[in-house]
């Protein structure tokens, strides 16, 4: 087993037999060691036959303080995987990190599978995003990610396009958008050039959306399991105003920055890119008051407003890291 030196281990659970797992669950961490308990307790708790290990990417290399939690669950065995660290910082690293580690350990596995560290699985999760690969005969998988609000006053936010999930029915769709609830074959890791998520996209998120949309261009395949959930934490900085704008303005960058690179040597490419994003923001007024009727929300009509604008910004570098202080996020 060889690792670059960007990566280290810092517990293997014993009696891990790594040529008998069929799935492995990677977890990226920073600075919740809390909620990454509660996230571990959910996957012990899956309902499945399958093998599965998971491996944690502890992405603060100086504290460790998730870390620090989850030691004594890999080194007692009550989780099997590894709990490494992944050194360099960001979002796309420590993704980057856990997925280079499985192929390494891991010399049979078929599906990867991806939860956050303020996420909580349900117990027929992993189960169910592996019957509708099987189902479906697909590469990727995604399922819904449940906001679960701090306050209950706060759930009419469910609604919002930021928090809402992109399908409802399960069964193959065109994209996803998400690695927070996510599968991925062997054959797609197997296939795509490293680093899996580009860089660029390394703090301010869409390195996923990215590299999915890749792999979609070199052939791969998508479903959707409504019936695989999980239940994301969501912390009241992220009901403001000024968060949600944030995020709706990123989204817009990184559709656009996406859209611009899969036209890359193409004639004309970027010019497309920025006229369509010209025409989205100048309908955007129009179809966000239809969403504002429909909904009776202003936040839901300022939405693709927002969309547009970021679209907008991004021809002249505008990117909003949020993942650069993470405690804003």
């Amino acid at each position: 087993m060889q690792l670059p030196d960007n990566i280290s281990i810092v517990a293997q659970s014993p009696g891990l037999e790594p040529e008998k797992i069929e799935v492995v669950v990677t977890l990226p961490t920073f600075k919740r060691p809390e909620h990454l308990l509660k996230t571990l307790a959910s996957l012990e708790a899956q309902q499945t036959r399958r093998r599965f290990a998971v491996i944690v990417m502890e992405n603060e290399a100086e504290r460790r303080d998730g870390a620090a939690a989850a030691l004594e669950l890999f080194a007692g065995g009550k989780i099997p995987g590894l709990l490494i660290i992944a050194h360099d910082r960001g979002n796309c690293n420590a993704y980057n990190a856990g997925w280079r580690t499985a192929l390494a350990v891991f010399p049979r596995f078929s599906s990867l599978v991806v939860i956050d560290d303020d996420e909580i699985a349900d117990p027929n999760w992993l189960e169910n995003l592996c019957a509708t690969r099987e189902a479906f005969g697909v590469d990727f998988v995604g399922g819904p990610q449940i906001p679960i609000f701090a306050r209950k006053e706060h759930q009419s936010f469910a609604s919002h396009p930021v928090f809402r999930p992109h399908y409802s029915q399960t069964g193959p769709v065109p994209i996803l958008y998400s690695s927070g609830n996510l599968l991925i074959g062997r054959n797609v890791l197997e296939a795509m050039p490293f680093p899996f998520l580009d860089l660029a996209f390394n703090f301010m998120g869409g390195g996923d959306s990215d590299f999915i949309d890749r792999s979609v261009r070199r052939g791969f395949r998508l479903a959707w399991c409504a019936e695989a959930p999980v239940y994301e934490t969501v912390p009241e900085r992220r009901v403001e105003a000024s968060w949600i704008r944030a995020r709706a303005l990123r989204n817009g960058v990184i559709s656009s920055l996406i859209e611009r690179r899969k036209h890359a040597g193409g004639a004309f490419g970027r010019t497309k890119t920025t006229l369509k994003s010209l025409a989205l923001l100048a309908a955007s007024p129009a179809r966000g008051a239809v969403a504002a009727l429909k909904s009776g929300s202003l936040s839901i009509g300022a939405y693709p407003i927002y969309i547009g604008l970021g679209r907008v910004l991004a021809d002249f570098g505008y990117s909003n890291e949020q993942y650069r202080q993470p405690e804003k996020n």
